[in-house]
């Protein structure tokens, strides 16, 4: 196999790690598959295409260069290869890429935005299927990937995924805890963590929240490697990572550059997109293949680019960073000494025509012979390493409880920040204070105002709650999504988690605000009707979460949702019985699915029963004149109403239901 081309990764500012970093291995001895031995993965990628149907918009279009990005799937498209079929045009993003990534290098793509450099990794690493438009041969030791070689791969996506508020040890003790194997204990699990931490040079920064563009944290470059220790609890024998100096200055590039190393000298394979690495950087390098509107430049040893490309013809007219030369040919911008602008040929093409010409058939017959040696090495490591410890550490899933209780631990960690928040704690407690001053010992006899009062509590937690629970599910997918793909528990367990976890911290400000407005307000001095009203308040809030979690879930746009969730509490606030009592028939049945309507009606019927007591007390009848006004709200919205039993069982069968549409709609998202 090739070596790690006679460049030694530095250990100073990249591996800071603590001096018991030593003890934490003794510890570990006993686990060598997990965080010592390595089995060796050669990757072979021959003429892999890869192509998409574009919906055509106008005929003006047609022949253009289509760039495109495929947020989701972490693709980018780009070449200008295109046949018009009507309406549609079929796009050409990878044509006949060949390479091979052996153990202990580092393979660096280089190209512009839209070269194709995250297609092939999404292809590299699985995640795109055969007969969608993917087509050619991906071997790992001469073999197709399987699910084995699936679990010994680590895949670290362009953007950071993490929870904000976790510190970076609780990241990772989190993440061990959930992909480790159940034969492990907890002690165990932490300590691999914990050697994790100290290899990637973590843990003078283990004690800090990880934040994002809202909440200060740790560095990029620290925020990288958490992503890359992520995948390295597992000990994995290929890793890909996809820009991983994206937004990095020099420096902070140079040690997470100098970290992936480290790392294949440990006989790991590196796969790995760079957009413009610095000298420094590139000289790191042992492979590199050079992309260009998904066409193969160049692909061969680092060291060797700027001769092979003086050979064919171009070569920088001064001493210049060769990454950025070979970015220059990618992106057609090279300048020949003594050749005019006009007469200057077509560089890409010419460098196409070149690579297919001298390097393609050398680097197909590098793969077979990398092949054999590869076969031989399977079967002498195959039989003593790979099936002694036979992915322990991935092929045996935690059990469904324990699952639950790290999810559930995780997400009461993370949410408290969210929930308890200055800004939300003062809203609430703001808007009972108001209400408790605005309705200030209300009397018992004051029909409208009473009634005022408890359809403003139906629509405050109506809309606070189903206004915040929309966002969860959209915030959380990027790291749902990454976490499922990587086999870290079932999602059941994470749901359940979530709706559980989300119950102390949902049900808390509601008691507050009902202590201060009820008794500020002069509701019914009575403990009993405090609490049967305390019941009804949290119910609703539950039923109300339940529907942002719902429409959240169904949609998965935040914006999109919240405007959604906006209209539909907008209706069943007008249909809840307040504003409205003759709601024409159009619309009437609004009312019936309106979680403010049960709660307001419930409410009422906590204070002041089937009506009798307050009609006698105020003189009512059905031919009286007297206090009309509140005859008339004593008529239609206190006597009459629906049974209180119907709308329990009603706002029950809504807490479910919701919920369970919400876990219906999370099994439709597709990786």
């Amino acid at each position: 196999m090739p070596s790690f081309g006679g460049v030694e990764a530095p250990t100073g500012d990249s591996l800071e790690g603590p001096d018991h970093s030593k003890d934490i291995s003794r510890d570990l001895r006993d686990f060598p598959s997990l965080m010592s031995s390595c089995y060796p993965i050669t990757l072979k990628f021959i003429d892999v295409c890869y192509k998409v149907k574009i919906q055509q918009q106008t005929n003006s279009s047609r022949g253009r260069c289509i760039k495109r990005m495929f947020s989701h799937g972490g693709l980018s498209a780009a070449t200008s290869d295109q046949r018009s079929t009507g309406q549609v045009q079929e796009t050409t993003i990878l044509n006949n890429i060949t390479g091979v990534a052996s153990p202990g290098e580092i393979l660096a793509i280089l190209g512009p935005s839209g070269s194709g450099k995250s297609t092939l990794l999404n292809a590299l690493a699985g995640r795109l299927q055969q007969g969608h438009g993917f087509s050619g041969t991906i071997l790992a030791n001469n073999k197709k990937p399987t699910k084995q070689i699936a679990k010994r791969t680590g895949f670290v996506t362009q953007d950071d995924v993490l929870y904000p508020h976790l510190t970076v040890r609780e990241t990772l003790v989190f993440c061990s805890l959930l992909r480790l194997p159940k034969t492990l204990t907890t002690k165990e699990k932490t300590s691999i963590a914990e050697m994790v931490l100290s290899e990637l040079g973590l843990s003078k920064c283990e004690n800090t929240i990880i934040g994002n563009s809202f909440i200060r944290g740790i560095s990029g470059g620290e925020r990288k490697r958490v992503s890359i220790a992520h995948e390295m609890l597992i000990n994995p024998s290929l890793l890909i990572l996809d820009e991983p100096t994206s937004g990095l200055d020099s420096t902070a590039a140079h040690r997470l550059v100098s970290t992936l190393g480290s790392l294949a000298q440990k006989g790991k394979t590196i796969v790995t997109s760079m957009h413009q690495p610095s000298s420094r950087v590139y000289q790191m390098f042992d492979s590199v293949l050079v992309l260009s509107e998904g066409k193969s430049l160049y692909f061969g040893k680092g060291s060797e680019a700027m001769a092979y490309f003086e050979s064919v013809g171009f070569s920088p007219s001064f001493p210049m960073n060769p990454a950025d030369f070979l970015l220059d040919l990618a992106n057609d911008v090279c300048k020949l000494d003594g050749v005019s602008e006009r007469e200057r040929p077509n560089v890409k093409q010419t460098l196409i025509a070149s690579y297919n010409a001298l390097l393609a058939p050398k680097v197909k017959a590098a793969c077979m012979e990398i092949t054999i040696v590869s076969a031989k090495e399977t079967r002498l490591i195959g039989s003593h390493s790979f099936k002694e410890h036979r992915d322990s550490n991935t092929i045996d899933l935690c059990t469904w409880f324990h699952q639950f209780s790290i999810l559930l631990q995780r997400s009461l960690k993370e949410r408290k920040h969210e929930s308890f928040n200055i800004l939300r704690v003062f809203q609430v407690i703001t808007a009972a204070i108001l209400a408790g001053l605005m309705w200030w010992h209300s009397d018992y006899s004051d029909i409208q105002d009473r009634l005022g009062l408890l359809f403003f509590i139906s629509i405050f937690w109506g809309v606070l709650p189903s206004f915040n629970a929309v966002f969860a599910f959209p915030q959380e997918r990027a790291i749902f999504m990454k976490e499922r793909a990587s086999g870290m528990y079932t999602l059941s367990s994470y749901f359940m988690a979530r709706i559980i976890g989300d119950l102390p911290m949902e049900l808390i400000l509601p008691v507050v605000f009902l202590i201060v407005t009820y008794w500020m307000a002069g509701l019914k001095p009575d403990l009993v009707a405090f609490l049967l009203t305390l019941l009804v308040l949290l119910g609703y809030v539950l039923v109300s979460q339940g529907l942002g979690l719902a429409l959240g879930a169904a949609i998965m746009d935040a914006k999109q949702a919240s405007t959604i969730v906006t209209v539909t509490m907008l209706a069943f606030v007008l249909t809840g019985g307040y504003y409205v009592h003759k709601v024409p028939s159009c619309m009437a049945w609004i009312k019936y699915i309106s979680t403010t309507y049960y709660s307001y009606k419930l409410f009422i019927n906590v204070q002041y029963g089937e009506g009798k007591k307050i009609s006698s007390m105020l003189g009512c009848s059905h031919h009286g004149r007297s206090n009309t006004v509140s005859c008339k709200f004593i008529d239609q919205d206190i006597a009459g109403q629906i049974s209180p039993e119907l709308s329990v069982a009603i706002l029950l069968l809504m807490f479910v239901g919701y919920r369970l549409l919400a876990y219906l709609a999370l099994r439709r998202i597709k990786g």
